[in-house]
């Protein structure tokens, strides 16, 4: 089964509130986001971005340059009929994060529980490839993972845990790691997932 099909096939016949890494108010994501320095035309991309409500967040705090993306389009339905009218304020993407050609930057690139889930180096240069694309320089990057003592598989699949220091490694000479926390998340089913939080600053003018 493909990728894509994986995740369409998680997301059909569930709600987003019975998904493991649903959040109803996405933090700590929101809060680091904030530290990146936001005005209303900050240009925001949400990765792997679904049926979060991240995006209904950053619209309540006045953000009008907001983009999603997901490799499924199931989830970005989702969103879309919750979002209802606002959803028109919002770019929607379908695409694969690892072979995605950025058709404009952003100037803060956020995504959680996403980048654990490419195992295979491969997968993460292409990630690593189109974060520069598309990010400015200057820009900032917030990323969550499962933490060093995280679950080893999710939906069906293996992944790769991460402390704040080990992204940073992954992301290479031209980041710099600003802020890092861990979250203890919980699950709809009770189950505790620790997550690793870091805000990363692309070099260049403006950092």
């Amino acid at each position: 089964m493909s990728r894509k099909s994986h995740w369409e096939e998680i997301y059909t016949g569930r709600t987003p509130g019975q998904l493991s890494w649903f959040q109803d108010r996405p933090e700590p994501s929101l809060s680091l986001i904030r530290a990146c320095g936001l005005d209303p035309d900050t240009r925001i991309i949400d990765v792997g971005g679904g049926s979060s409500k991240l995006v209904d967040h950053l619209l309540d705090a006045g953000c009008t340059n907001v983009t999603v993306l997901d490799l499924a389009r199931h989830p970005l339905e989702q969103s879309r009929a919750r979002l209802g009218d606002r959803a028109r304020a919002v770019e929607w993407i379908v695409a694969d994060v690892t072979a995605f050609d950025p058709p404009h930057p952003w100037h803060v690139w956020h995504h959680r529980a996403v980048f654990h889930f490419l195992t295979e180096a491969e997968e993460r240069d292409r990630y690593r490839e189109t974060l520069t694309r598309a990010l400015v320089p200057g820009g900032h990057a917030v990323i969550a993972t499962f933490a060093p003592t995280g679950p080893t598989r999710c939906s069906g699949l293996d992944v790769v845990r991460y402390s704040a220091e080990s992204l940073l490694r992954e992301l290479g000479p031209e980041f710099e790691l600003l802020d890092a926390c861990e979250e203890q998340h919980t699950t709809p089913d009770g189950v505790m997932q620790p997550f690793t939080y870091g805000r990363f600053r692309r070099s260049g003018p403006g950092s």
